[in-house]
């Protein structure tokens, strides 16, 4: 993830979340995404191959995006909240189950107290702002991480929202928040200790198997993609449990410029992967017409 600047801009003052400023903010960004072809580019790629049920993205370059502009780092993080408006519309246009975006790391815990501030600040404006983007698509809200960690306005706020769309079935949008691979994988490990402590579980029953379904994640289909922005060939501590056979893209653009249309790059990409899942690909098959070379050299009709 980015690593934090060592002299930045006075804190910006975030937007109230129905101003006038923020309302221009969207605008100012949506509307290049809104392009009139967008149904026929979504219709070409639903018929040109498998749409991945699950879709994860380490959304990466936030604080690089507004240092880059002279701008304080959590200016990146409100531009980067546009784009996660705009790529969840467009997972659903498209088809995507499930969509889990890495919010916020165990390890972001140890940023500046002025960012964590203005990232928990943020959170709940965008949590309150986002509403309507969310019933109006249909997408339910889950959360996977540590919530207990996270400040209680916040919990409150993402409860409230969890709790209003839990209904929903068109897509899933699950938030890591104070989340990592490591801090899911340990928490499965204790429970199973525990369970066999307790008699509950054999040692000999101890599998796959029963260490997923341990998992915070359990129940969550393992990702087919998983997309990095930001140029980074890391999976910095994110999914490690379910990512064994997922497809990567990584793309060199940071996530404040990650849009629809890389959406579908990234999406296309996938498509012209072979999956084997540690399998040797089967040989095409030999057409009926064709002549069999026998023992010694003779053709012979199949």
């Amino acid at each position: 993830m980015d690593a934090p600047a060592s002299t930045a801009p006075p804190l910006p003052a975030s937007p109230p979340p129905d101003s006038a400023a923020a309302r221009a903010s969207d605008a100012e960004h949506v509307a290049p995404d809104a392009a009139p072809d967008i149904a026929h580019d979504i219709a070409e790629l639903r018929a040109a191959g498998t749409i991945p049920e699950h879709v994860a993205i380490i959304m990466d370059g936030n604080g690089r995006w507004a240092q880059e502009r002279g701008q304080h780092r959590v200016f990146g993080h409100h531009e980067g909240v546009v784009s996660v408006r705009i790529v969840t519309e467009a997972a659903v246009e498209v088809g995507i189950r499930h969509l889990t975006l890495y919010t916020f790391s165990v390890e972001n815990w140890q940023r500046p107290p002025e960012e964590v501030e203005g990232l928990m600040r943020l959170l709940v404006q965008t949590v309150e702002r986002e509403r309507e983007t969310l019933l109006r698509n249909h997408v339910r809200l889950a959360i996977l991480g540590d919530v207990d960690a996270m400040p209680a306005d916040c919990r409150e706020a993402l409860q409230r929202l969890m709790a209003e769309t839990a209904h929903f079935e068109r897509m899933t949008l699950h938030l890591a928040l104070s989340y990592s691979g490591r801090w899911e994988i340990a928490r499965a490990a204790r429970q199973i200790a525990t369970d066999v402590a307790e008699g509950r579980l054999s040692p000999d029953d101890v599998d796959e198997a029963a260490f997923a379904a341990r998992l915070p994640s359990a129940g969550l289909p393992d990702p087919d993609l998983l997309i990095r922005t930001g140029g980074d060939f890391r999976i910095s501590n994110f999914l490690l449990w379910g990512i064994a056979y997922t497809e990567i893209h990584v793309t060199a653009g940071l996530w404040p410029d990650f849009r629809r249309a890389e959406l579908l790059d990234a999406l296309r990409d996938f498509q012209r992967r072979e999956r084997r899942f540690g399998r040797v690909p089967a040989p095409p098959s030999t057409p009926a017409s064709a002549p069999v070379k026998a023992p010694g050299g003779a053709a012979s009709a199949q």
